[in-house]
């Protein structure tokens, strides 16, 4: 929760009360984007939908994250990441050969369908300078995780072809996979002929460039066991550090395995600056992310801690307009 609401202020809001309904849509008078992600019936039952908000504000970019949709016959279903990964695919894609359905290790669906209603709003931002209009938004977790499978899906829309599990091999660019080492293990992608080619140079196994059982991509396919094997057996007589800058000296992608805490120590990693720290009143100096986005004019910045709830409600109403005495009388009867 502490890495994902910094930089935000906190209001709660009763809208089942009519003066909690009148704050919200004094807020959505001076608002771009409002953002929701209630069971799609629920916002008709609150009376806070598109249609009805877009009376307060004609210039309103509103965003619906949903589990399933806005209207089809889920649409009343709830949420969750994991059924939505379930039911897009990637548990069936995810995993070793045989050993069942399994999970991603983060909630991906319900990351991914934020980030498209994000891009979504930023499109309805940029049209709205051309139409001057508002405009509805819509995302939900079934479809953004059947959209970030990608060539797996291609596989099937366009080849009928059912993918299934490949544990840590890529499915399809060969060989690409998971490799022990004299130490741990490493990453290795030396799909293609150009880069297999500088990947046997580099492993010192010349002889794996020709031998005919690896000579085609198809054959590679084929034989995708027996080859992993001959990598690996070489891979085990050097230590993972070694071979992540020989491979990659000689141009082929490769890279360790990290734990988590083992990631936010490597030099690239500090480089990039991807976390910030910042002072939070009850936790003392927390460190948290920050944005995988750079831009060269606005950069972002971590300005402020996770708020407590509620804890800017005074001062939001303050700029509503709203007195000390009407703000203490809404506390009283529990509409903020």
């Amino acid at each position: 929760m502490q890495n994902l609401h910094r930089n935000k202020r906190s209001l709660t809001l009763n809208l089942k009360a009519p003066e909690g309904l009148a704050i919200l849509k004094r807020l959505v008078e001076r608002a771009d984007v409002l953002v929701e992600n209630y069971r799609p019936d629920v916002k008709f039952r609150l009376g806070i939908d598109y249609e009805t908000l877009r009376k307060t504000n004609p210039r309103l970019v509103y965003a619906s994250i949903s589990g399933f949709g806005q209207d089809g016959p889920y649409r009343d279903r709830p949420g969750f990441d994991q059924i939505a990964q379930g039911m897009g695919g990637l548990m069936s894609i995810t995993g070793l050969p045989g050993q069942g359905p399994m999970r991603i290790g983060i909630a991906l669906a319900d990351l991914t369908s934020g980030i498209f209603a994000a891009m979504g709003i930023l499109i309805a931002l940029l049209e709205r300078e051309q139409s001057g209009e508002d405009q509805w938004v819509q995302s939900s977790l079934l479809a953004a995780q059947i959209a970030v499978l990608d060539f797996q899906a291609a596989r099937w829309t366009i080849g009928h072809e059912v993918a299934g599990q490949a544990g840590n091999n890529h499915p399809t660019n060969i060989p690409t996979g998971l490799f022990a080492t004299a130490d741990g293990y490493i990453n290795i992608a030396a799909a293609g002929v150009e880069i297999y080619q500088r990947c046997c140079k580099a492993l010192d196994a010349p002889h794996l460039a020709t031998d005919p059982w690896f000579a085609t991509e198809q054959d590679k396919s084929t034989n995708r066991d027996a080859l992993n094997e001959a990598i690996e057996a070489i891979t085990r007589g050097r230590t993972s550090a070694d071979w992540i800058e020989r491979l990659n000296a000689a141009g082929v992608p490769a890279g360790p395995i990290y734990k988590i805490n083992e990631v936010f120590e490597d030099p690239q990693v500090k480089h990039l600056r991807l976390t910030r720290k910042v002072s939070h009143k009850v936790l003392g100096e927390l460190e948290v992310i920050g944005q995988a986005i750079e831009l060269s004019r606005t950069p972002w910045s971590v300005r402020s801690p996770t708020p407590e709830p509620g804890e800017h409600t005074d001062a939001v109403l303050g700029e509503l307009g709203y007195g000390a005495a009407e703000i203490a009388d809404l506390r009283a009867r529990k509409v903020v």
